[in-house]
């Protein structure tokens, strides 16, 4: 019986979740309510309440959805890692670094969802925005790991140059996003490879 009720939880929590999403989308971060998201389910406001204590903390269950897709583990020191971005970094060259951006450009279309809700809503909520910030410096950490095992340019300057990069990365998926760039293959993925190799790697 216990077995059952802690299924029939994370049902509820992942139909909670799978709602607000689509929700998100749908209507817009900020009109959604809580209300709406419990009806959605079918269920009540106090049920969400026993899974998140507000939408923040649902947006933050979503930015672990989104860490899953992208296969980002968790880690004591950056929050998430993603182990295949910090050996791409540290091998450093084009064809260690092309097929990861590749790979990642090819989940664009499963983490879009996720991508377009959190920028959404961190443009109207400052904890959103300040989660968001930290997810990007978590990726950027990977980048900095890198290079520091590969001994590559001095440490005050690996931040920096993992700022650039991921700027260009996400730059380059919000263009996908909004004006549907077919971008995934071909002379663009090279080319951001090649500026990511002239950024992080030892070209």
């Amino acid at each position: 019986m216990a077995n059952l009720r802690a299924l029939q939880k994370e049902n509820t929590r992942r139909r909670i979740l799978e709602e607000a999403l689509r929700l998100f989308q749908e209507q817009g971060y900020v009109p959604t309510t809580i209300d709406d998201i419990a009806t959605a389910v079918g269920t009540t406001r106090v049920t969400f309440y026993a899974h998140f204590p507000n939408k923040s903390e649902l947006m933050r269950a979503l930015i672990g959805e989104l860490n899953a897709l992208l296969e980002r583990n968790p880690s004591p020191q950056h929050g998430s890692t993603a182990a295949k971005l910090v050996d791409a970094v540290r091998i450093g060259t084009f064809e260690a670094i092309r097929p990861w951006l590749g790979a990642q450009a090819e989940r664009w279309p499963l983490i879009k969802p996720y991508i377009v809700v959190s920028m959404e809503a961190s443009a109207i909520d400052s904890e959103m925005r300040d989660l968001t910030l930290a997810w990007f410096d978590e990726v950027i950490g990977d980048m900095v790991d890198g290079m520091a095992q590969a001994h590559r340019f001095s440490p005050e300057d690996r931040a920096f140059r993992g700022y650039l990069a991921m700027e260009l990365l996400n730059s380059t998926n919000l263009r996908w996003i909004r004006e549907g760039w077919d971008f995934r293959s071909g002379i663009q993925l090279d080319t951001l490879a090649l500026a990511w190799v002239n950024l992080l790697g030892a070209s």
